[in-house]
């Protein structure tokens, strides 16, 4: 096992990105029970030593024409051990120990943040960003002290890079129990 996790981890290295916006559900509901949608482009980063970066756009419309927010991550990634859903494909914990930053992109998310996450921030303005590492960040469920990690999965198809699709439920990568157990819309080596 470790000669393949050692293959796939140096065909990761490098630039990836999303083909195009893509949808996920949140934990947000709408006044009908149903998920609110959750568009997103991704542009993630696998670097030496298991660390990476991730920047997420997060839109208003299912064709990204409307930025919301931008997310930045960094951080390191465990290696698990071989996920079921594919031969290849991997368990891996994802753990945002170095940075995590918000940065709002129109004045309707930035008036929002100034509402629910004034304590411990600068008020919130469009286009500059803020750190939320290790605070309380009640809109991402983040508590002090705590680094954010997911529990999820990584499988490589040619210039494909697959993460674990979101439960339809909504519920996060926030336990083992709830590691993803089928393959999202792929990145593209860039």
């Amino acid at each position: 096992m470790e000669t393949d996790v050692t293959k796939i981890k140096g065909s990761l290295l490098g630039n990836w990105e999303s083909i195009a916006p893509e949808v996920r559900p949140s934990a947000s509901k709408n006044a009908d029970g149903t998920l609110k949608p959750f568009y997103l482009k991704r542009a993630f980063r696998y670097l030496p030593s298991d660390r990476f970066e991730l920047e997420i756009i997060n839109s208003a419309d299912p064709y990204g024409a409307v930025p919301l927010a931008r997310i930045k991550i960094g951080g390191h990634m465990q290696w698990q051990g071989a996920h079921p859903i594919a031969p290849g494909a991997q368990k891996v914990d994802f753990i945002a120990d170095e940075t995590y930053e918000v940065t709002p992109l129109v004045q309707g998310f930035a008036d929002l943040l100034n509402k629910v996450a004034s304590a411990g921030y600068a008020p919130w303005a469009v286009n500059a960003s803020q750190s939320i590492f290790g605070k309380t960040f009640v809109p991402f469920g983040l508590k002090e002290g705590t680094n954010f990690m997911e529990y999820d999965l990584v499988y490589l198809r040619g210039d494909l890079l697959f993460w674990g699709a979101r439960n339809i439920d909504g519920r996060g990568f926030d336990t083992e129990q709830n590691r993803p157990t089928n393959l999202q819309i792929p990145l593209v080596r860039k």
